[in-house]
C-alpha cells in the first residue's frame, strides 16, 4: 500500500477550474487536519468569490457542448472513472480515513459504495427516454423529451467524502449538466483525487470544477445567485438546507436536499433477536455514528428489552477505539471537538431525566476527537436524545408497550429520511411499510443505501431522491411538444 505521505503529496492542493489546477485569488490557504491527532494532512487552496464565478464561467462555457456528447460518450467516461477508481481503492480508503477518521475496512466499503454510482449512472446515461403519442383529441402528435437542466452548484458534506461525490457528479454528468462542487471544509482531499481521476480518463475542460474553501457562504451566495445556474444540490444540516431552498427561491433553481434524519430503529417482540443486534450494530456505528441513516433512537418492545439490551452492551463494550488506520478498530475519532461536545450533552442529559449508561458515556483525553463507544437504556420521554440527531457512538434505547404507540414513537419527529423495522409477522411488516413516515425503510436490516435505490427523505428530511431510476432525473428537464396530425 502506498504511505501516507506518497498518497497525501499526490493529492491536489490547488482549485480545479476549466480542466486547470490553480491557486485562489487571494493565494489564502486552509489547513485539512487529522482528527485522530489534530495533526495537519494538508494545506490546500481556500477559494474566494471570484474564484467560484471563474468556476461557473468554466461550467457555464462547457455547458451546450457536453450537454450535445453522445450519451454513449458520458457513459464511457463514467465507467472509465469507475474502474480508475477501484484500481485505486487503497489509496481513496486511506486518503479518506486521514481526513475523516473511518476505520481503514469502512472507507474501503465505501469505495465499493460510492464507486457503483458511476457504474450505475454510466448505464443510466444511455436510458434517458421520453415518448411519443397521439393525444386523446387525435389532433396532434405528443412529443415529450428530457433535456439537462444545465449548469449545476453541487455542496458535499464530510462524513461520506467519496459517496457523496459520487451520487451527485455521476447523474449530473450521465444527464449531460456540468457542474461546480464545493466539498466540505473538514473533508475537501477525497473530492480533490476524484477529480484528478475524472481529468485522468478524459473528462473534458470545464464539465467538472471544484472549489474549496473555508468561506463557504460568501463563495456559494454569488453562484446561487447567478443566472446561468438551473441546480443547486445540498448535502447536509436542516438548518443550512433551508437557508440555501431561501437563497434559490429568487431564482426559481430546481434543488435537492438530503438533509437531516432522526431514524427509529423499532424492535417487536417477535423479531429475531440475533439479527436485531446484527442491524443495531451496522444502523448505529457504521461510520462511528455519524451518518443521517444512523439509527438515532432504539425503540424495543418491553418483553424483549432488557435482553436486546444485554446483547448490545456485550457487542459494544467490545468494540475498540483508535485511529481508523490501526488494526481492529471499531470506532475512530468523531470528526471534531464540537462532534464529542455534541456526544456528551446529549448523554448527560438522558442520565439526568432517568437513563441508565451501560456501558461508554465518556470523551476521551486526547490527542484526537474521541467519544467512548456507549449504550444508554431506559431513555425517558422529554430527553434531548430522542428529537435531536446524535452523529456520535451512541445507542439510546427507550420502549413501547403495543404497535400503535411503537408507530406513534417513531413517528413522533420533524425529519423522515429512514426507518428500521425488525418483526417475523408479515402482516405487520406491510403495514409498516405504510405506516412509517420515512422516505426509506430497513424490514429486517440495518443498511438500506444502494446506488441502484432512491436515496431520500419527507418531512425536514430534504426534497428529491439521489441514486436509482430516479436519481438521473433530478438533472433533466422535461420538454413538451405538440405535432398537428395531419
Amino acid at each position: 500500500m502506498i504511505s501516507e505521505a506518497d498518497l497525501l503529496a499526490s493529492v491536489p492542493n490547488q482549485l480545479f477550474i476549466g480542466g486547470q489546477w490553480r491557486d485562489g485569488e487571494s493565494g489564502e490557504t486552509l489547513d485539512v487536519s487529522d482528527p485522530a491527532t489534530g495533526k495537519t494532512l494538508r494545506t490546500i487552496a481556500s477559494a474566494r468569490v471570484g474564484d467560484g464565478l471563474r468556476a461557473l464561467d468554466a461550467a457555464a462555457s462547457a455547458a451546450d457542448e457536453w450537454a450535445a456528447a453522445a450519451p454513449r460518450v458520458r457513459a464511457e467516461l463514467l465507467r472509465s472513472a469507475f474502474e480508475l477508481v477501484r484500481e485505486r481503492t487503497d489509496e481513496f480508503a486511506l486518503l479518506m480515513t486521514l481526513e475523516m477518521g473511518k476505520p481503514l475496512a469502512e472507507a474501503r466499503g465505501e469505495v465499493a459504495y460510492g464507486n457503483e454510482f458511476l457504474r450505475w449512472f454510466s448505464e443510466e446515461a444511455v436510458r434517458v427516454t421520453g415518448r411519443y403519442g397521439l393525444n386523446p383529441e387525435g389532433t396532434g402528435r405528443m412529443v415529450v423529451s428530457q433535456r439537462p437542466v444545465g449548469p449545476c452548484f453541487l455542496i458535499t458534506p464530510w462524513n461520506f467524502p467519496l459517496a457523496m461525490a459520487t451520487r451527485k457528479i455521476a447523474p449530473a454528468l450521465a444527464a449531460g449538466c456540468t457542474v461546480v462542487v464545493k466539498p466540505a471544509e473538514l473533508t475537501p482531499l477525497t473530492t480533490l483525487y476524484f477529480a484528478k481521476v475524472l481529468q485522468e480518463v478524459g473528462v473534458p475542460d470545464g464539465v467538472v470544477n471544484v472549489i474549496t474553501t473555508h468561506h463557504s457562504r460568501e463563495v456559494s451566495g454569488p453562484i446561487i445567485a447567478d443566472p446561468r445556474l438551473r441546480k443547486l444540490s445540498f448535502t447536509g444540516s436542516t438548518e443550512v438546507g433551508r437557508t440555501l431552498i431561501s437563497q434559490a427561491s429568487e431564482r426559481v433553481l430546481r434543488v435537492s436536499m438530503e438533509l437531516g434524519g432522526n431514524a427509529p430503529f423499532v424492535v417487536f417482540e417477535d423479531a429475531d433477536l440475533d439479527a436485531a443486534v446484527e442491524g443495531a450494530m451496522a444502523a448505529k456505528f457504521r461510520n462511528i455514528g455519524q451518518a443521517c441513516t444512523a439509527a438515532n433512537r432504539f425503540i424495543v418492545h418491553e418483553s424483549v428489552a432488557e435482553e436486546f439490551t444485554k446483547r448490545v452492551t456485550e457487542r459494544v463494550t467490545a468494540m475498540k477505539v483508535g485511529r481508523g488506520t490501526e488494526d481492529g478498530v471499531n470506532i475512530g475519532p468523531l470528526i471534531n471537538d464540537s462532534a464529542v461536545e455534541t456526544s456528551a450533552n446529549l448523554v448527560a442529559d438522558a442520565v439526568a431525566k432517568g437513563a441508565q449508561i451501560m456501558t461508554g458515556g465518556e470523551a476521551i483525553d486526547g490527542p484526537g476527537t474521541f467519544y467512548e463507544p456507549t449504550v444508554v437504556a431506559n431513555v425517558q420521554p422529554g430527553s434531548d436524545i430522542l428529537t435531536a440527531e446524535i452523529f456520535g457512538p451512541v445507542l439510546a434505547i427507550a420502549t413501547f408497550s403495543d404497535e400503535a404507540e411503537a408507530v406513534a414513537l417513531a413517528n413522533d419527529t420533524e425529519y423522515g429520511l429512514v426507518s428500521y423495522v425488525y418483526t417475523r409477522d408479515l402482516a405487520r411488516g406491510h403495514r409498516m411499510i405504510d405506516l412509517m413516515e420515512t422516505g426509506m425503510m430497513g424490514l429486517n436490516v440495518g443498511v438500506v443505501s444502494n446506488a441502484a435505490a432512491p436515496f431520500g427523505g419527507v418531512k425536514l428530511s430534504g426534497l428529491g431522491r439521489e441514486g436509482g431510476l430516479e436519481g438521473i432525473h433530478e438533472y433533466l428537464s422535461t420538454k413538451y411538444t405538440l405535432i398537428p396530425a395531419d
